[in-house]
């Protein structure tokens, strides 16, 4: 059982502010912003969509083909994927260009403010999808142009895809948008990213939910809202021991569902193993710091939602 992913990778410097973004924000004032805010922790870690997303695929008993490109700095990161037994032939290398770099600041309400250095990822729209290696694709946020692109390989090759373009929501076209949506199996995104298409394409939620064979909108700590033409599902948030930092929960949440959909799981369970690959990332600092034992998991998948899951 395998997939592949496409997306970013880079390393992620976490920051911790211990106050209230909202206690420095003037909202009145929002036209002209300079601030700067005085963090107490400190964390680099390795990152990007593709790498989180592939690092909870593996984890569930996936074997995910990483689709990226990556820099002059990438030796570490590189030796944790073969360490984790993860195949990074289909990673382009480059020497002109360091490895991305994601700077993210979160406050005491899991609040968060990030920037992402694209680095290598320049090169990522000279990667074409391999023949023949895997059936399913999740296409999560790189470059427009890499994006775009791999949307047109799965439709030309009808190649079923999740879609997943999150932090290019504003630097895609909409037709292009409107491109990965529709030929999509799976659209996801948080609940400001499901909002600003509505807003994008001036639709109403219905009419989006139309557009798409499932839907998939997570809300952060209150879990998840999965859609169909015919059906609404609720998945419940799992129960996270402590919350140290939420950065990556979305990418673990892509990873747990998709390993309960690639195995033929109904969408209410793949919601529900999305929820708890999410708090086992944010019960620790960093995106690919967690561990998890199939025995663990199904303990915990119990635990929460009081019945059994095989795996």
């Amino acid at each position: 059982m395998n997939c592949i992913v496409i997306g970013s990778l880079g390393f992620d410097y976490i920051m911790d502010f211990p106050g209230k973004f909202s206690d420095r924000i003037m909202m009145d004032k929002t036209h002209k912003i300079s601030l700067s805010f005085l963090v107490d922790k400190l964390n680099k870690q390795f990152g990007g969509t593709a790498g989180n997303i592939a690092y909870s695929l593996k984890l569930l008993g996936v074997d995910p083909f990483i689709l990226s490109s990556a820099g002059n700095d990438f030796g570490p990161y590189e030796e944790f994927l073969k360490k984790n037994l993860m195949e990074t032939k289909y990673i382009k290398q480059v020497t002109d260009v360091v490895t991305g770099s994601y700077f993210v600041v979160t406050d005491q309400e899991d609040n968060q403010i990030g920037s992402f250095y694209g680095g290598a990822i320049k090169y990522a729209h000279e990667l074409d999808i391999p023949d023949n290696l895997s059936d399913f694709v999740i296409i999560s946020s790189t470059t427009p142009e890499a994006m775009n692109k791999a949307v047109n390989q799965c439709i030309q090759r009808k190649i079923k895809f999740m879609y997943d373009p999150a932090f290019q929501i504003g630097g895609l076209s909409i037709d292009d948008l409107k491109a990965g949506i529709a030929g999509c199996q799976i659209f996801i995104g948080n609940d400001y990213e499901i909002a600003l298409v509505e807003k994008k394409f001036n639709i109403d939620h219905r009419t989006l939910v139309g557009m798409v064979q499932i839907l998939i909108t997570t809300l952060g700590a209150s879990g998840s809202i999965i859609e169909t033409k015919d059906e609404k599902i609720d998945i419940k948030p799992a129960k996270a021991t402590e919350i140290l930092d939420p950065t990556g929960a979305g990418d673990a949440f892509r990873g747990g569902f998709m390993a309960g959909y690639l195995r033929g799981y109904d969408l209410k369970t793949c919601g529900q193993m999305g929820s708890i690959a999410a708090v086992y990332t944010v019960e620790r600092y960093g995106t690919m710091t967690h561990k998890i034992t199939q025995d663990e998991f199904l303990s915990r998948y119990k635990q929460n939602y009081s019945v059994a899951l095989n795996l």
